[in-house]
């Protein structure tokens, strides 16, 4: 097999279900779609999911590479928000909170959606410092 050839088998292979049990990619989904609470109520979109990931870890296995796909999310995004704080004494920073608010809604989104389906998808520019 050629380069050419390997490269779309592996990407059916990422894009196929890793779970069936819909009770688990339905947690997997609310894990997700939890981040978004921090915008209705602060802090609860850095609390929430990160109760759920606890609670639900044990009981699907599932949930815990979902929990650090979303907890390093979290931690990213915190990083990413401090050097915008920092760079908005020039206007690059106020365009990186933005671009990052809008991130920040987009991903988790698509990952719920992608996790109610059984996929694992990791969030793109997230650091991967929980293993």
């Amino acid at each position: 097999m050629t380069d050419e050839n390997q490269a779309p088998e592996q990407s059916e292979k990422k894009s196929q279900p890793v779970s069936t049990d819909k009770d688990a990619n339905q947690w997997a989904m609310f894990l997700h779609f939890s981040l978004l609470v921090g915008f209705l109520i602060p802090l609860a979109g850095l609390v929430v999911p990160i109760i759920i990931w606890q609670i639900k870890k044990d009981q699907y296995s599932i949930i815990d590479v979902h929990g650090k796909i979303v907890v390093n999310w979290i931690i990213s995004a915190l990083i990413y928000f401090v050097a915008c704080v920092i760079l908005s004494v020039i206007v690059i920073g106020t365009i990186g909170l933005v671009v990052l608010a809008i991130i920040c809604i987009v991903f988790p989104v698509i990952g719920g959606i992608k996790a109610n389906n059984g996929e694992v998808w990791e969030y793109p520019l997230s650091l991967k410092l929980i293993k």
